[in-house]
């Protein structure tokens, strides 16, 4: 199957054009008229996904290994060290970062993966309402997520209004309009704000909450004539 091909269905289900500006999703290596025989889906890549990977793959990420200009390859440099990898295998890269996490990520994770009903989504954020027993609620979230962790900042008795942004969402802290918001990268200046007015927060990692793009999409890939398969990428952080 031809790359354009699966890059126009990609850009059916999530258009490229909602990206932010600062984004770089699209096809970063490969071109449309190239072969491939089948498609990896995941979050970011590494040596042993490529390694294990078969050559012609196509691989279908959510974080860009290409995000800012590049001004040199060098092939002992990060992200150099990887591409040359994926070329020599005649291996390809397409990226869909904010346009998916406005069209499908955040709704997934927030409605299929906590569980709240009733969602509403705005821009990047979504939020439920209801009445929860907020040490229950953040108990519940913990272990849906599968965090060893969690920080939070501020103290509530009960939420009636939850907002969620997958990733690092903190810098839409200002707009929120909730109880408790709940997001990942979350700064100590951030807290400090939070604490003096803004909502509860709990951070729920970057990684963690955006581990769910290859179940988000796949679903929408399995009419393709080839295969499609999820490849989890491994957290870069150990907890001790």
């Amino acid at each position: 199957m031809r790359i354009g091909e699966i890059y126009d269905l990609l850009n059916e289900i999530s258009p490229f054009e909602l990206q932010e500006g600062w984004d770089n999703g699209g096809l970063l290596l490969g071109e449309r008229s190239q072969e491939v025989s089948r498609v990896v889906l995941s979050v970011d890549i590494d040596e042993a996904m490529i390694d294990e990977a078969e050559g012609d793959t196509l691989f279908v990420l959510h974080h860009p290994l290409i995000f800012s200009g590049l001004k040199r390859l060098v092939w002992s440099e990060y992200p150099a060290v990887l591409l040359k990898k994926l070329i020599r295998k005649n291996q390809a890269l397409i990226a869909m970062h904010t346009n998916f996490d406005v069209t499908h990520l955040n709704r997934y994770v927030f409605t299929e993966v906590l569980g709240f009903e009733g969602a509403e989504c705005e821009g990047f954020v979504c939020y439920a309402e209801g009445d929860w027993e907020a040490e229950a609620l953040l108990a519940q979230v913990k272990e849906r997520l599968g965090l060893p962790t969690m920080r939070v900042v501020g103290e509530k008795a009960r939420i009636e209004r939850v907002a969620m942004t997958t990733g690092s969402g903190a810098s839409l802290m200002d707009g929120v309009r909730a109880d408790l918001f709940l997001t990942g990268d979350i700064k100590f200046h951030d807290a400090m704000k939070a604490q003096a007015t803004g909502p509860m927060l709990a951070d729920i990692g970057h990684f963690e909450s955006e581990k769910f793009f290859p179940q988000a999409l796949s679903p929408h890939l399995k009419n393709l004539p080839i295969p499609v398969i999820i490849a989890q990428s491994k957290n870069p952080f150990r907890y001790i």
